[in-house]
Order: structure tokens, then C-alpha cells, then sequence
């Protein structure tokens, strides 16, 4: 007989107060996959309007247990909480204003894995946070498997929330809902450039939409030729084939500038100098390469001068 995985998963629902991260909780409880006779911990960081029924709490075998100051979420605190009621999962309602750094980093219990962090946001105010409360917000996002924008009303601005997620996020799962729960579609963008040249010409004023845009569809790109200005990157550990490059992006603010990369190919790569500069035309394949350690779009260069500098080097989304 094989012995049962020992592992307690720990989901982490994020986002801020009133934004219904209670409503997610009490409804994924119940879910069938959750319901299955296991014991939860559900472990609330504050509380907003909603609140547990104690019916819920019996019939889905959970212990609700109230965490309301951040210096009071230490190893120790979670181990008694583990002693004390063994749980076999674990659900945070993490107060979107603390650091969620201070839990992705915290020693959890012996066995505990965080295996989920989904983001629960008001789609009617999240413009309002993006306005008033940006790096916290952009925080959230960076972090999170899943985002699901609720209660999103027709003059939400879907775009808008997916290019900003995806600025900071190209992985997560992005689900809009309206304000009864239906799940929304959103819009396709115009794009600032033609997909139909040959290359596909992005300047340094679209390139942040193109990235985005591959992100979401990489299979328009496939096999097409695409020209840009990029910055090298090299490392000793590359194939003599193989080189980097990319552009430095300002997501959220001057303390968050990223350096977003691609790979490419290119029999002379080594030649190319470290933090150089050229102007690429490369053919996009859609495919696995250990730089990614999955698939991606990996370049093969048809044509490369090397440039200089553009007169701004961050590009923007």
C-alpha cells in the first residue's frame, strides 16, 4: 500500500479588504475538490464585511482562526496552529497592505508548500489602487499564479488590467468576471504595429505592446521575421551560438525596472560584446530551450548590426 503524500498545501488568497477574498474562500470550500472530507486550516489576516458561517466551517471540516497583526505571523505562531489542529490543507487570506514577501519567506512548517497564490481584485476599483496604491498593487500581481478581477462593470477597462498584469506577470491565469460572477472575454487591443511586413518593424515606441502582445499570442509570431533594437547580454555559461537580449522596462515605478530577455541564436553570438547594442532581424520559433527551462520564443538571427544606444533606454507598457 503506498503511503500517503505527507504534504499540506498551503493556498494563499490575496488582494485587499472588501474585495472578496471571503466570498472565493467560503465558495472554494465547498467545491466538491476541496469538500472531499479533509481537514483545512482557514487562517483570516482581517476581516471585511463578509464573515464565516460556523455551518460552512462544520460541513467542509475547517477550523477558522483569526491573524489580524503581521508581526504576529511567525514560525512559531503557524507550528502551534499545526500542533494544535493538523490540518491536511491550509487556506491564508492574506491582507493585501503587508508585504507578501514576509510569508514567501517565513520558515513554514514542517511539510507545509505554499501550492497556490491566487489574487482576488475589485475590477470596478482597481483603478482607484493602481492610481492611489500602485507598488502594492503591482506587489500582488508579481507574485500571484492566478488573478481574477470581479464585479467588473461595462465601463471597466479589461485591457487596461491585462496589460498591467502582464507587465509584471507573463505566467498567471487571467479570469474577468462581471458583477453576478459570468466570466467576461477580454477585448483584443489594436496593435501599433503590422503583423503583416516583412519583418514586423518594432520601434522602441511599440515595443513594450509587443511584448505583451507575444506574451498572450505567441503563435502570430511564429515563423515570422521581426526587426528591433536590443541590448546584449552575455554569460560564459552560453553556447558559442547563443546570445541574450532584451530591454529594461519600468513597470511600476524607478525602484522596479526590470531587464525583460529573449534568446537568441546566431553562429557569431560570442563575438557580440557584453551590454552592446544592435539592431536585430530574427526569425521567432515557439519552442524548449534550457535558458527558459521551457518552451519560449527563441530567435534565429537572420541579420544583426550593432547600434548604438536609443536615446531612452526603458521602454514603457
Amino acid at each position: 500500500m503506498a503511503k500517503k503524500d505527507p504534504t499540506i498545501p498551503v493556498y494563499l488568497i490575496t488582494g485587499f479588504l472588501d474585495g472578496g477574498k471571503t466570498n472565493f474562500l467560503k465558495y472554494t470550500l465547498q467545491e466538491p475538490y476541496f469538500n472531499d472530507g479533509s481537514h483545512s486550516l482557514v487562517i483570516l489576516t482581517e476581516e471585511g464585511e463578509e464573515e464565516f458561517d460556523a455551518k460552512i466551517l462544520k460541513k467542509t471540516h475547517s477550523n477558522l482562526v483569526i491573524l489580524d497583526d503581521v508581526e504576529n505571523l511567525t514560525t512559531e505562531y503557524l507550528e502551534s496552529l499545526q500542533m494544535l489542529y493538523a490540518p491536511e490543507r491550509v487556506l491564508i487570506e492574506y491582507n493585501g497592505m503587508w508585504d507578501l514577501q514576509k510569508i514567501l519567506t517565513l520558515k513554514l512548517p514542517a511539510f507545509w508548500l505554499v501550492y497556490q497564490i491566487i489574487t482576488i481584485l475589485d475590477g470596478a476599483n482597481f483603478g482607484l489602487y493602481l492610481n492611489n496604491i500602485k507598488s502594492q498593487s503591482m506587489a500582488l500581481l508579481m507574485n500571484t499564479d492566478m488573478v481574477i478581477f470581479n464585479r467588473c462593470r461595462k465601463d471597466t477597462d479589461l485591457v487596461r488590467y491585462q496589460r498591467t498584469v502582464r507587465s509584471v506577470n507573463a505566467r498567471c491565469a487571467l479570469i474577468f468576471e462581471d458583477e453576478e460572477g459570468n466570466e467576461l472575454e477580454c477585448p483584443e487591443p489594436d496593435l501599433p504595429y503590422s503583423l503583416e511586413t516583412d519583418p514586423i518593424e518594432i520601434t522602441d515606441e511599440v515595443w513594450g505592446s509587443f511584448f505583451l502582445d507575444l506574451q498572450e499570442h505567441p503563435k502570430r509570431y511564429v515563423n515570422k521575421n521581426i526587426r528591433f533594437l536590443m541590448q546584449i547580454m552575455q554569460d560564459k555559461k552560453f553556447p558559442k551560438n547563443m546570445f541574450v537580449a532584451g530591454r529594461r522596462a519600468m513597470t511600476c515605478c524607478e525602484a522596479d525596472i526590470r531587464f525583460l530577455p529573449y534568446i537568441f541564436i546566431y553562429e557569431k553570438a560570442s563575438s557580440l560584446p557584453n551590454g552592446g547594442w544592435a539592431t536585430v532581424t530574427a526569425n521567432m520559433k515557439w519552442q524548449f530551450h534550457d535558458g527558459y527551462q521551457e518552451e519560449g520564443p527563441v530567435f534565429y538571427v537572420n541579420e544583426l548590426k550593432l547600434a548604438n544606444p536609443p536615446a531612452t533606454e526603458l521602454i514603457t507598457f
